[in-house]
Parts: structure tokens; C-alpha cells; sequence
């Protein structure tokens, strides 16, 4: 299945509305590479498609099996204004970085990645944040312990939405 112009708009839209600088979709080939900063959004290399469309979507037959290469998350997104910066006297909160939907589980059939109570390292994956079947996998900022998952699975989140409190060890 190609990528629509729709479907390219919503993606950049869901990127504007995030911190990530820097998205690349390759898929079947294609590569769509969308870089914040100096305005530029298109292929990177030579030899790949020239149109969004060229690009197609990866349907997984299940409805929740994480995508074959993850975008990377920033980690702690700038707190929007009139919110709390990312640290509390809990411990540090780990923020969405974009709007989707939000996963405790690498699949519908696989146990959380972390429970309240868990022990991780920073870079251990906690969860993942799906937006137009590509998902993205948030992973701890610190080693520490999660004391708080503020995030029902399944749920819509926000940008900049609490997703874990993790105290640092």
C-alpha cells in the first residue's frame, strides 16, 4: 500500500507537533527522511523514490506488532509552557515525545515492559507510542526504579503527556 499525500501531510503534522528533529521511514525500499531545522523534508539519497507516494506502509497482519526499525525518541522533551519541568520531587518523569497511542507491551500476546516497582537502566525500553501503524519506542532516561505509570495502556497520549516516573537510583 502507497502512501497517500494525506497520509504524508498527517505524519508531518504528528512530527511538527513533536521534539523529534529528525524522522527516517524506509520501507520496501523507499526511504522518506523529514528533517526539522533548515525546512528541508525529502529523500536523502540518491537511488530512492522522488515522491512520498513512491513510499509504502508496512500493514502488519496483527493490529499491535511493533514495526521491523524504530524511530528514535528524545527522551525528555522541553516541558510545554505552563507545565513542570521533567524532574519532581518523586523522581523523573518521562514525557510522550508525540501524540499516539500508548503500548506497555511490545504485543498484544507479550508481558509489559515495565511494571510499577521495576528496576531499569537507561535506554531499556519502557514502552511504545504508535501514530499511522509506526511505532516508536520510548526508552528510560535514567537508571532508576518506575514508581509511577500514569499512562492507561491502549490510551490516546498527548505530547508532552506523563507517561512513567522513574526514581533515579
Amino acid at each position: 500500500m502507497s502512501l497517500s499525500y494525506k497520509e504524508v501531510a498527517e505524519i508531518i503534522k504528528v512530527i511538527d507537533a513533536s521534539a523529534c528533529e529528525e524522522v527516517i521511514l524506509e520501507v520496501e525500499g523507499a526511504r522518506l527522511v523529514i528533517r526539522r531545522g533548515n525546512g528541508t523534508a525529502g529523500p536523502a539519497t540518491a537511488g530512492t523514490p522522488t515522491s512520498a507516494s513512491a513510499a509504502s506502509a508496512a500493514a502488519p497482519a496483527q493490529s499491535h506488532t511493533p514495526a521491523q526499525s524504530h524511530i528514535p525518541a528524545q527522551s525528555q522533551p522541553a516541558a510545554a509552557p505552563g507545565q513542570p519541568a521533567a524532574g519532581t520531587e518523586d523522581g523523573i518523569v518521562v514525557r510522550a515525545p508525540m501524540v499516539g497511542t500508548f503500548y506497555r507491551c511490545p504485543s498484544p500476546d507479550e508481558p509489559p515492559f515495565v511494571e510499577e516497582g521495576a528496576a531499569v537502566k537507561s535506554g531499556d525500553p519502557i514502552c511504545l507510542i504508535e501514530v499511522m501503524k509506526l511505532y516508536t519506542t520510548i526508552e528510560a532516561t535514567t537508571d532508576g526504579t518506575i514508581v509511577n505509570i500514569a499512562a492507561e495502556d491502549g490510551a490516546l497520549v498527548e505530547f508532552n503527556q506523563p507517561l512513567f516516573t522513574i526514581k533515579p537510583a
